[in-house]
């Protein structure tokens, strides 16, 4: 597979209102130490579970790839998540994969420090990725606080002997090439991101500008070519318990667990389903056709009382309505 985003931790520092998932938010004594135990006896059996190798094909030259897993939270590097499951987490990796694989970890930047640097460069970390660079996150809505954090931060990962990573790096040569690289991005206007899910707080806070033309399943990120797990573009989505889903947005079931069975186990189900064929293929609105579910009465169903449209409304109603009781897991 070409990319696994694992979310290892609901635990975060923030209660952003543009967040896609409710449950990333601070937590204090029980619930911090359930959230903690829950990833902390979880994760080697998921890794344990992932493909024997993080490799794909690239049509375009027919050579076998290293693929990535990006490490998330919540914000992976608080202390409670950094010492007992991150850096743990890593190891495990490193002993399966060796180099192998890239390794990513993606912070919102601020909580992260020079020695933290050192210590994932350590464990092989090919890049640390800082996604908090916007006006969303509280102490960075300007651009001259986003640029200060930006300028600090880059002179910690050059320090360390990190090199940023070019928007285009494939054309360049450093998507395949040797760490350690560090990356900024954003939910800005303008970028992939920037329209946001209609998700979690984003959703709830009306703050999503995405149209009924905006299919976030056909692109990256999304549910495109999620079947296509030996080739370019495969990418699924982990949480702190193992369920997996065809997409960062995250469909309203999972398509399995990685407690109970292995990734390869969970693709191989989904091929021919023509609820995930469609997923992949980048048409949601074609998932429920072998269900009685015509692409009008999904586009219908991908509205809102207040008027929203997307296509993530129609994909969760179609869940709800129709697989609710059809979708079983390992």
């Amino acid at each position: 597979m070409e990319s696994i985003y694992y979310v290892m931790s609901w635990a975060c520092h923030r209660t952003c209102a543009h967040c896609y998932e409710d449950r990333f938010r601070p937590y204090a004594g029980d619930d911090l130490k359930r959230v903690i135990d829950e990833c902390r006896e979880a994760f080697p059996r998921i890794i344990a579970n992932l493909p024997e190798r993080m490799t794909y094909i690239d049509p375009e030259d027919m050579q076998e790839k290293r693929g990535r897993i990006i490490l998330a939270g919540g914000e992976i590097l608080l202390d409670a998540v950094r010492e007992t499951i991150l850096y743990p987490a890593l190891d495990l990796l490193r002993a399966k994969y060796g180099d192998q694989v890239q390794l990513i970890v993606q912070t919102t930047g601020d909580t992260l420090r020079p020695r933290m640097i050192e210590e994932l460069l350590q464990r092989g970390v090919w890049m640390i990725s800082v996604s908090g660079i916007d006006s969303f996150h509280q102490g960075l809505e300007t651009a001259e606080a986003q640029e200060a954090l930006t300028l600090k931060l880059t002179k910690m990962f050059d320090d360390a002997g990190m090199r940023l990573f070019a928007p285009f790096a494939a054309e360049t040569g450093q998507a395949a090439g040797e760490g350690a690289f560090y990356q900024f991005f954003g939910a800005q206007p303008g970028t992939w991101i920037g329209r946001l899910w209609p998700r979690g707080r984003a959703m709830a806070n009306g703050l999503s500008t995405a149209t009924i033309t905006d299919n976030f399943c056909n692109q990256w990120s999304g549910g495109l070519n999620f079947l296509q797990s030996k080739l370019k573009g495969s990418e699924v989505s982990i949480e702190p318990n193992g369920n997996v889903y065809p997409c960062c947005a995250k469909t309203k079931r999972p398509i399995g667990n990685l407690q109970n069975e292995t990734l390869d186990a969970i693709i191989a189900r989904c091929t021919g389903n023509p609820v995930y064929e469609a997923i992949s293929m980048g048409h949601p609105e074609r998932m429920g056709i072998a269900h009685g579910w015509s692409v009008e009465t999904f586009l219908e169903a991908s509205m809102t009382a207040n008027g929203y449209r997307n296509l993530c409304i129609g994909c969760d109603r179609f869940h709800d309505e129709v697989l609710g009781g059809l979708v079983t897991i390992g």
